[in-house]
């Protein structure tokens, strides 16, 4: 019987976390210079760019990867097997793929200078991809220190050669070669790892038996990756295409800010998934305890950042970026209200995902995707970037339901639990996110960060949404040394 390993959980988690944290501060400072330096027109060029081809990268993976980190979860001694079918399917799907967005691109018209920008970024989508088969394989085995060591040194070569170009006066397309720097640097960190450490050396195979398997396996993973990524960037491209650069550029900051939250999440879900796969075969009851900690977590973390994001939402814009974004602040406001159905997706999700339920999943996202694009259509004519804001939160809203509607299906879990930290946690948000708006004429927002943060823990403290328990749990998955 399949054991419960919170502290492995609690490890890889904070891993993962703390390598999110210091790359999206890094990332969050750098977009500040870039916004400031390069201006509205030119973020929205870069920021299209690489929304363009991010949609175009799922079919180079086509859900490979997770099926990879699954399958290696159960059963270690296939992984190079696996792994190796799938890079030689890659080499073949990068071609056609990066052919097909040059193409498409130019069929567009877009400028000569937003052309160079996709063309350097589909270089990007081709080595990440490669990258995301080698870490799923050490996520498979529970492993990941050393690409949470790839994310933070990926980080600095992208800001390193970013600002050094910005200042230089480089040409913009600068800014995308930067992150190709980090996807190569983590190419290399991702296959020294795999070889030295997990004693696999990626190769280019193709058994059709091998690879027809993988792909029957991974039919639903593949097509909720590009209903996912579709959904997640096609929102960009579509406000390109009908209000301009600047309008992107908007929603872009608002956006940004918005998805630079969800390495919590992300970091969760990295974590939790090998155990959901390996607890769904041994033990519904550790499958149940792990789903019900990782909502809990999700839930007392999204709530207060989004309560108090809102209270600052106009300070965040105008003192960060400057008077030339004002515009984002609306946009602002309404994405951050989608955070928490962002932030208890992934559980959702993962779940789904490991236990057999990736086709529900699947529909669920294809759905998601479907009202997105229509309601994007309908209101960026009308609204522009406001538009495209409404049909974000609309959508997930829309998933997060869709999805927590067959987790009963799967396991008995506490719902009354949930419920009351939600509302527990609903109630500590509110008088934090109060004392902000209160104390905002007469204290700097800056320093109003850290008070909100340090109001809400006391209030729910003393109401009971959080337990000694949880404290040292934290306490112990920041600072012991994990053996």
């Amino acid at each position: 019987m399949a054991e419960y390993h919170p502290q492995r959980i609690a490890k890889n988690a904070t891993f993962l976390t703390a390598a999110y944290v210091i790359q999206k501060l890094f990332s969050f400072v750098y977009f500040i210079f870039v916004a400031r330096m390069i201006g509205v027109d030119n973020v929205g060029k870069y920021i299209f760019a690489l929304s363009f081809t991010t949609i175009f990268s799922v079919f180079i993976d086509l859900g490979l990867s997770s099926v990879l980190t699954r399958e290696t979860a159960k059963d270690q001694s296939k992984s190079s097997e696996y792994l190796n079918n799938i890079l030689g399917v890659k080499i073949l799907l990068s071609l056609i793929t990066y052919f097909v967005a040059a193409v498409l691109i130019n069929v567009l018209d877009y400028s000569s200078l937003t052309k160079s920008l996709v063309y350097i970024a589909g270089l990007i989508m081709v080595v990440d991809s490669f990258n995301l088969s080698f870490y799923a394989v050490l996520r498979g085995y529970q492993n990941l220190k050393f690409e949470s060591i790839g994310i933070v040194i990926g980080q600095a070569i992208t800001v390193s050669i970013g600002l050094t170009g910005l200042f230089l006066k480089f040409p913009l397309y600068i800014l995308i070669i930067a992150l190709l720097g980090s996807s190569l640097f983590n190419f290399l960190l991702a296959l020294f790892v795999l070889e030295k450490k997990i004693k696999i050396k990626p190769g280019l195979v193709l058994d059709e038996k091998v690879i027809y398997g993988l792909f029957k396996i991974a039919l639903p993973f593949g097509i909720a990756a590009i209903f996912t990524r579709v959904y997640g960037y096609i929102d960009s491209v579509i406000l390109s295409m009908l209000a301009g650069d600047k309008a992107v550029g908007w929603y872009g900051v608002a956006y940004k800010l918005t998805f630079a939250l969800q390495f919590v999440p992300a970091a969760f879900a990295a974590a939790i998934f090998p155990a959901m796969s390996s607890y769904y075969a041994c033990s519904k009851e550790l499958l149940a305890k792990t789903f019900e900690k990782s909502m809990f977590y999700l839930m007392i973390i999204s709530v207060p950042i989004s309560f108090g994001v809102l209270a600052l939402s106009d300070k965040i814009i105008l003192k960060i970026y400057g008077v030339a974004y004002a515009p984002a602040i609306i946009p602002l406001e309404i994405l951050i209200c989608s955070l928490v159905f962002i932030f208890l997706n992934f559980p959702i999700g993962s779940l789904l995902n490991a236990c057999d339920y990736q086709t529900k999943n699947t529909i669920n996202l294809g759905i998601a995707m479907v009202i997105n694009i229509i309601l994007n259509i309908i209101l960026i004519p009308k609204y522009s970037y406001i538009g495209a804001s409404i049909a974000s939160i609309v959508s997930s809203a829309l998933l997060f339901a869709l999805g927590l509607h067959y987790v009963p299906k799967i396991i008995e879990y506490n719902k009354n639990f949930l419920y009351k930290v939600f509302f527990k946690t609903l109630f500590a948000s509110i008088l934090m996110a109060s004392w902000i708006v209160y104390l905002l004429p007469k204290v700097n927002f800056l320093v109003l960060i850290p008070i909100g943060a340090l109001i809400y823990v006391v209030i729910m403290l003393l109401i009971g949404g959080f337990k000694k328990h949880d404290i040292i749990v934290v306490y112990e998955a920041l600072v012991r040394k994990f053996e």
